[in-house]
């Protein structure tokens, strides 16, 4: 069984995840804590607060009672608003905290790309323009070529848990362009998870979602493979799990699974996407 767990703040679009883990491999168990969330407004500044150290501490001891594995925080907007490095430095807090590899779901959007071989994307985000803008800067910081940048000016968290398939498709398409390899729509507040094949479809390439990537993310963490081509070209392959390395005697798995200082270079986001 591989466990991973989530930290999400409030409740807006958190039944995606059981969604997933139906979707998932019968071995693969997903656990989601709720954070704190006194404020879902889309503000640079109540984005930061719901990333402090403070908040995303009081839920770590759920989920070590749980046995997870590796831990992201799955709240996009509350991470890259610190930049990459400060996303980075948040999430080795939480994972010399926790004492598990974890990541968050904005350093696991750039992961994504990677494993995708996108180089040219194009973000379809529901914030607001200066949010959406502070987005397309992080992608840009890990040499992500954004191509167009389509901000829908929603204001809360609750107004974009509410959105549909077809607001969905109709935000995925006003950024879309020929030049675009990917469509990036963040912000795990978007229940997205039961319209990735519709929205693959109609637009012809790759959708990376918040919750669809936070999972990918977390299991990429544990060195997991999965396959769901229902959630989309970034589940779509089969991927081989790691193959094992002889470090000598009583060493050889531990290796293979980076399970030695594992804590501080996945925080890091050291290992391949």
């Amino acid at each position: 069984m591989t466990t991973v767990g989530f930290l999400y703040p409030g409740h807006f679009a958190e039944d995606d995840y059981p969604r997933m883990e139906i979707l998932l491999d019968s071995t693969i168990r997903l656990v989601v804590h709720h954070t704190e969330c006194p404020d879902g407004a889309y503000r640079e500044e109540a984005l930061r607060e719901l990333g402090t150290s403070s908040r995303l501490a009081a839920g770590i001891e759920e989920l070590q009672r749980s046995g997870v594995q590796s831990i992201v925080w799955a709240c996009d907007g509350g991470s890259f608003p610190h930049g990459w490095q400060g996303a980075h430095d948040q999430v080795a807090g939480l994972a010399r905290a926790a004492g598990v590899p974890a990541s968050s779901t904005s350093i696991g959007f750039v992961h994504a790309v990677r494993k995708l071989g996108a180089e040219r994307v194009a973000v379809a985000a529901i914030y607001p323009e200066a949010v959406a803008a502070r987005f397309t800067a992080f992608l840009q910081e890990t040499g992500v070529e954004v191509t167009a940048t389509h901000a829908a000016g929603v204001t809360d968290a609750a107004e974009a848990a509410a959105w549909g398939p077809e607001q969905l498709r109709e935000l995925a398409e006003a950024a879309d362009g020929p030049e675009a390899q990917a469509i990036l729509l963040p912000d795990t507040a978007l229940h997205t998870v039961a319209h990735l094949p519709d929205l693959e479809e109609a637009l012809g390439k790759p959708v990376l979602t918040a919750n669809q990537v936070a999972v990918r993310e977390a299991l990429r963490l544990t060195d997991r493979p999965a396959w769901a081509p229902r959630l989309g070209a970034l589940f779509a392959h089969r991927e081989e799990p790691p193959a094992p390395v002889d470090r000598g005697s009583g060493s050889a798995r531990a290796y293979a699974h980076g399970q030695r200082g594992r804590g501080r270079a996945y925080a890091h986001g050291q290992r391949d996407a």
